[in-house]
């Protein structure tokens, strides 16, 4: 199963910072996406979403908006 992790955030929300710390606390290697500045993830996003709220998490095939730490560890297995 496919356990790459994308976060889309910004540099000013709390909650993408609450993400990338727990995925660092949890040695979890994700890739992060400014939505702030690049525009192509951006739209990437709200494609995939239909919003524009960050922290985007994408896991695999499964998408969860905002940081949903359970969630986020039942679909890591952590």
């Amino acid at each position: 199963m496919d356990k790459t992790v994308t976060i889309y955030s910004t540099p000013v929300c709390h909650f993408c910072h609450m993400a990338k710390d727990f995925f660092a606390e949890n040695n979890i290697t994700f890739t992060e996406h400014d939505v702030a500045s690049d525009l192509d993830k951006r739209a990437e996003m709200v494609d995939m979403t239909g919003q524009m709220g960050v922290p985007v998490i994408r896991i695999g095939d499964d998408v969860v908006v905002g940081f949903d730490e359970d969630k986020v560890k039942e679909l890591l297995g952590v």
